[in-house]
């Protein structure tokens, strides 16, 4: 039998997003495969883990291409891109927490080419008067995964309704990111 790697992927994608301390057993049962099957694909979680983060990230950076934020105001640019990322949020809220167990070792170079996209759009909203200077764009990248996880947790648990989420997040960070205009 041969076993469709891109489909293992997949599947254990859709299983740790739901359980993110799903073994490698249930990601093999999940898979349809033997557990010697999957190891011989993937060491072991460690290396599914990176796989998958490297799959999370092609995903990220799809999304930042597809939401165009060098066009218009950033405010619309963070809308776009909310959009565009939440089919895959539930594996970005995995592959960010997963990430904070693997510091101390060398990160991946595509957090930082992503964080430097998404930080670039909170630069510009700033330079253009659209959002708060006292927040460091760093800081507004973080709080942005920050609500991208947690809104695809709230999802999933039935907490928030799924047609909820591009609103919830954007409200929320945006209500705090945007510059207030004294009068």
């Amino acid at each position: 039998m041969t076993v469709d790697r891109e489909q293992v992927l997949r599947t254990a994608a859709a299983l740790l997003s739901r359980k993110s301390t799903a073994t490698m057993d249930e990601v093999a049962r999940a898979a349809g495969i033997g557990r010697a099957t999957l190891h011989r694909h993937f060491a072991g979680r460690d290396a599914l883990v990176r796989a998958l983060e490297n799959r999370g990230i092609e995903q990220f950076e799809a999304a930042l291409d597809a939401a165009r934020l060098d066009e218009g105001l950033a405010a619309d640019g963070l809308r776009r891109l909310i959009a565009e990322v939440e089919p895959g949020a539930g594996l970005l809220a995995f592959l960010v927490t997963e990430n904070q167990l693997f510091e101390g070792d060398t990160m991946n170079e595509g957090w930082a080419r992503l964080d430097a996209r998404v930080s670039a759009l909170f630069r510009r909203g700033q330079e253009q008067g659209e959002f708060r200077i006292d927040l460091t764009p760093a800081w507004l990248t973080e709080a942005l995964y920050g609500l991208i996880g947690t809104g695809a947790w709230a999802v999933q648990d039935g907490r928030v309704a799924a047609k909820d989420f591009q609103y919830m997040i954007v409200e929320l960070l945006l209500g705090g990111a945007r510059r207030s205009v004294e009068k």
